[in-house]
């Protein structure tokens, strides 16, 4: 089975085409290196072609062949997609929609692609699941829910066997172009600088390695799971902001004091987690990596492969 990941010179996807070719499966890697960086994946025994997703042509030239697609290049700064939400719009419903279409075109059958959980449902009491009422707060989140729309509608119109997983805030190796919370606050920690927290740090997010979401992503290749279903992929645990800049200080072994609170930012949820119960029940999965190894795991890597010079 050749399995086409797009976005997958980027940070999940390095992790996630090493497992694949791990595991014998044929990996082709469609990426425009936007945001991907094609050393990501040296030495990995995979089929690199660089394209845009929104490219029809270049999209079905590329599945060629191929029978199953993991959608993971996206737009995915929340902040970014707020200051510009017409490059968000096209990168995630355009491009998506492109997939989708160039698959159906192809035979594919079945496609998996990346959804989040917290920025697409908005301000809810947690935990979030999938029976959660979707009330995006972001145009990431809109984008997200938008995708999703469209997978079921190729599901139910074409027969394409459509996934959509609603990651948590992912972390892990290979993400220091990835713009989330924990690659700031290690690059601060290495310069010396202050770890920025927005609002009073008691905001929260449902942090959950990189490995654990590759796992998911495979589990959801291989189980038979009827087109246009959505599962959340989680840790199932809650972790304030401010206890994660604690956490990164400690695998760090830097003092936590220089802690810095600045003004809420527009267009981010409040509370987050997310039950990954179903996801237990359909794919079997259960995350394996707990915050405080993985951030360590992290910080590790990224002292020998970012900070090393």
């Amino acid at each position: 089975m050749t399995v086409l990941v797009t976005g997958g010179a980027g940070f999940v996807g390095a992790t996630l085409v090493r497992r694949l070719t791990d595991a014998g499966l044929p990996v082709r890697v469609f990426d425009n290196f936007s945001t991907g960086d094609a050393a990501h994946l040296a030495g990995v025994d995979a089929d690199v072609v660089k394209g845009d997703i929104r490219d029809a042509g270049a999209l079905d030239d590329a599945l060629a062949g191929v029978e199953s697609v993991v959608h993971l290049a996206a737009a995915g700064s929340v902040v970014m997609s707020v200051t510009d939400p017409v490059a968000n719009f096209e990168a995630n419903v355009v491009g998506t929609f492109r997939v989708l279409d160039a698959a159906r075109r192809a035979g594919v059958e079945r496609v998996v692609q990346a959804s989040t959980g917290g920025a697409l449902i908005g301000d809810a009491t947690p935990p979030v699941s999938e029976d959660s009422l979707p009330k995006p707060i972001s145009p990431y989140g809109a984008s997200k829910l938008a995708g999703e729309g469209y997978a079921h509608a190729f599901a139910k119109a074409y027969g394409l066997r459509t996934v959509a997983l609603r990651f948590a805030n992912v972390y892990g190796p290979w993400s220091e172009r990835k713009t989330g919370v924990m690659t700031r606050y290690f690059r601060a920690i290495h310069a010396g600088e202050p770890l920025v927290i927005y609002g009073d740090g008691s905001s929260s997010r449902d942090y959950t390695h990189v490995s654990d979401i590759s796992r998911a992503i495979e589990l959801a290749l291989a189980k038979d799971v009827p087109g246009g279903t959505v599962l959340h992929v989680a840790s199932g645990v809650e972790t304030r902001v401010a206890d994660l800049a604690r956490l990164c200080c400690a695998a760090a072994g830097a003092p936590d004091e220089a802690i810095e609170y600045q003004p809420a930012r527009a267009g981010e949820v409040d509370r987050n987690f997310a039950s990954y119960d179903r996801a237990n029940q359909v794919l079997g999965y259960a995350p394996a990596v707990a915050l405080d190894a993985g951030i360590r795991d992290t910080w590790d890597w990224f002292q020998e492969h970012v900070f090393h010079s």
